[in-house]
């Protein structure tokens, strides 16, 4: 049985062990901080999935005000499950929440973005009726 709930700092190192698996680092005290942090904000829930008290995979969201749409739209910043845990359903799961929690803040829509490499996941996008549209472009500050 997969339970999705509210991801707490208590989980950074699930957090962190997840993220890792996607190639994104950071230290235990560092996920522990951004979960918190995130959580504060009001429009950035994450969640993650649990199957017998262990988390198996996250996600996470933000809620976005932009000029050009009347509602909100809902962006998935990131979504990992445990490559241990995969093709059992928890990323359907992850996903399928994702919608409600965007529908009942009355979002527009939700998006999300993908690293062009990652071919399962776009299947994986396409089977829950995400349809390519843009192209991402970003510039590093440097930092």
């Amino acid at each position: 049985m997969i339970e999705i709930r509210a991801c707490e700092p208590a989980d950074a190192a699930s957090a962190r062990a997840l993220l890792r698996q996607l190639g994104y680092e950071a230290s235990h005290e560092a996920m522990g901080q951004r979960v918190q942090q995130l959580n504060a904000t009001g429009s950035d829930p994450i969640f993650v999935a649990c199957e017998a008290g262990q988390p198996k995979g996250l996600i996470a969201l933000h809620l976005c005000r932009m000029i050009q749409y009347q509602n909100p739209v809902a962006r998935v910043t990131a979504l990992v499950v445990d490559d241990r845990a995969r093709r059992r359903g928890v990323g359907r799961r992850l996903m399928d929440h994702a919608l409600h929690w965007a529908a009942r803040a009355g979002c527009e829509f939700v998006e999300l973005t993908s690293a062009i490499d990652r071919a399962e996941a776009h299947a994986f996008y396409r089977s829950l009726g995400f349809d390519p549209n843009s192209l991402r472009f970003r510039k590093s500050l440097g930092r």
